[in-house]
């Protein structure tokens, strides 16, 4: 690869011995006499030290006589000389000698011709200078001229904005033009355009890449030094576009030559065809390994919510990020990031549409397969939690086994509204396996099982006709449920609330919360069922007036209410009985 940042083509050092050109003695040309009224004017402007030779011109341009006379003596005959020593001027000066002002005039414009010759007889020729320092606006170097070169301070920037050169340094420049206001215009960049150009077109030409260093951003692109400033479009730089072009600055980076014009010294260069012919080629290699179940190495290249692209060598596949693991992930970065290096096993090719699907997991074997023999029904497993939801919390076995803890299999209360009150994510918990299904992927576990049961022997432990007390947990329209204790809770049917009053709803009799005592009519464990009776903690009044009674003995009642076929009478506290129409009297 050529190199064209450091070119050592030969450096031109001016002469700067100005020959001394040989006057002529004095032609027939007549100079009209000058008037004596122009003589203040030009005594004022030649005063003896206006003769300085490093004294600007300025004024001798301002007395058009005597601007006559610099022009006739400039001339390469020197015609003028005699003339010139013999001009009235000389009258305004009685103390200085006529030929003394004209040798010196003459040696001043004599300089300054042969050093604009000299600067003219170089042209596009490359010279060495001596940078000596820099100001606001220029590098001030020594071309070994009379005055100092200066290059416009932009050409020798780096991409930090600072000088790249210290004084003392020797940098090649070509000289342009004489600045009006002193010193000579030189420039860098053109210097280096002449060293390199020759490079850059044979690179053009035979289209090999050229090295350069990113040193600024500009409208639509880059500016890359290849030993000129050339202009890389912000579209040439990747295959793909870029947003941010800031983060290429300082880079050194390989670019081609797609574009010159050596009259305006414009070059365009382009990264991104080198990057797509060498994808091109490593598209050819990879497309010959690639086939479905081929087991490849690639570079993460981007992350999606969704999967990871992954550059398999010129051709990009997606990874989703269902086939990253056999467990749960929330996102790609979790297992993966860009720059990665991984393996992956091509699941699919379309060679047709270049599409490429790829899988992580499928490296190794799928644990469900034997997941039966590894978590037998009864067996207890430890777990980490990774999700709690409002029906359970899902328990990670290993990585890409998860079972599931329903609520209701959580405790043996029936107090727990969300499992978040018991466990949260992260939690290391013991559990039992209930069941296992391998076609599903699915697991029961249950936590309450490393409890004892209450309810395998509560029927010892309250048998029917126990009075117990608890507190009122909830009511329904069929009744109040008692919490006796911890996971246990007993049915209060509305009809075992009262022997005497009819009932609608448990809350004429009882309160939620309200602390109560009740009788166990019966228990059924396999059903988790206890029965409770508030009214048999008094005694049956029907079976106290029927002790107490019997048929055909007279009694007195009070009439509650009646009815077409009779009326209602109450005989007892708690005790009606019905007076049918046929017995009544007349």
């Amino acid at each position: 690869m050529p190199n064209v940042l450091n070119p050592e083509p030969e450096s031109i050092t001016l002469n700067t011995e100005l020959e001394t050109p040989t006057l002529e003695p004095a032609t027939e040309l007549e100079q009209p006499p000058y008037e004596s009224t122009s003589t203040p004017e030009i005594a004022e402007v030649f005063e003896p030290n206006a003769l300085d030779a490093d004294a600007p011109t300025e004024p001798v341009a301002e007395a058009p006589p005597l601007a006559e006379v610099a022009t006739e003596v400039a001339a390469p005959t020197a015609s003028m000389a005699a003339p010139v020593a013999e001009a009235p001027v000389h009258e305004a000066h009685p103390h200085e000698p006529a030929d003394d002002f004209s040798a010196a005039l003459a040696a001043f414009e004599r300089e300054q011709a042969a050093e604009a010759a000299a600067v003219e007889a170089y042209g596009d020729k490359v010279v060495s200078g001596t940078v000596i320092k820099a100001t606001e606006k220029h590098l001030v170097i020594d071309v070994g001229l009379k005055s100092e070169g200066l290059v416009p301070l932009e050409q020798v920037l780096d991409h930090t904005g600072a000088v790249k050169f210290q004084p003392g340094d020797v940098i090649d420049v070509v000289i342009e033009r004489e600045e009006p206001e002193g010193g000579y215009l030189v420039s860098f960049e053109r210097a280096q355009r002449l060293r390199v150009w020759e490079v850059i077109e044979k690179a053009a030409n035979d289209k090999t890449p050229v090295t350069g260093t990113v040193v600024s951003r500009v409208k639509g692109g880059l500016t890359v030094d290849i030993g000129l400033k050339a202009f890389l479009p912000g579209s040439q730089l990747e295959i793909r576009p870029v947003r941010n072009l800031d983060g290429y600055l300082g880079q050194q980076i390989e670019v081609r030559v797609i574009k010159l014009n050596k009259k305006r010294g414009n070059v365009v260069v382009s990264r991104k065809e080198i990057l797509e012919e060498e994808q091109t080629a490593k598209r050819s290699g990879t497309l010959d390994q690639l086939g479905e179940g081929a087991v490849l190495t690639g570079t993460v290249k981007n992350l999606t919510d969704y999967g990871a692209f992954v550059d398999m060598g010129g051709i990009d596949g997606l990874l989703h990020i269902t086939d990253m693991s056999w467990g749960r992930l929330t996102h790609p970065r979790d297992l993966v990031n860009v720059g990665d290096e991984i393996q992956v096993k091509v699941l699919k090719f379309d060679k047709d549409k270049q599409r490429v699907s790829l899988g992580f997991k499928q490296l190794t074997p799928d644990p469900w397969l034997d997941a039966t023999e590894r978590y037998p029904v009864g067996a207890h497993v430890h777990g980490r939690v990774l999700s709690v939801t409002d029906y359970g919390a899902f328990v990670e076995l290993e990585q890409g086994i998860e079972g599931l803890v329903h609520l209701s299999e959580m405790t043996w209360s029936k107090r727990l509204k969300h499992p978040s009150k018991l466990v949260k994510p992260s939690d290391e918990v013991e559990t039992v396996v209930l069941s296992v299904n391998p076609a599903d992927r699915r697991i029961s576990l249950g936590m309450k099982q490393l409890l004892d049961n209450p309810w395998e022997n509560l029927t010892e432990r309250y048998p029917a006709g126990t009075v117990v007390e608890g507190r009122v947990r909830n009511l329904t329209d069929f009744g109040a449920f008692i919490e006796i204790e911890d996971g246990i809770d007993g049915l209060v049917h509305v009809s075992n609330l009262s022997w005497t009053k009819r009932v609608k709803h448990p809350s004429e009799v009882v309160k939620k919360g309200e602390k109560v005592k009740a009788v166990v009519l019966g228990v059924e464990p396999q059903n988790r069922r206890l029965s409770l009776g508030i009214k048999q903690l008094q005694p049956d009044v029907w079976e106290s007036f029927f002790a107490a009674h019997r048929v055909g003995d007279v009694v007195h009642g009070k009439v509650l209410r009646t009815a077409q076929f009779g009326a209602f009478v109450e005989i007892a506290e708690g005790v009606e009985g019905l007076c049918h129409i046929s017995e009544a009297g007349d």
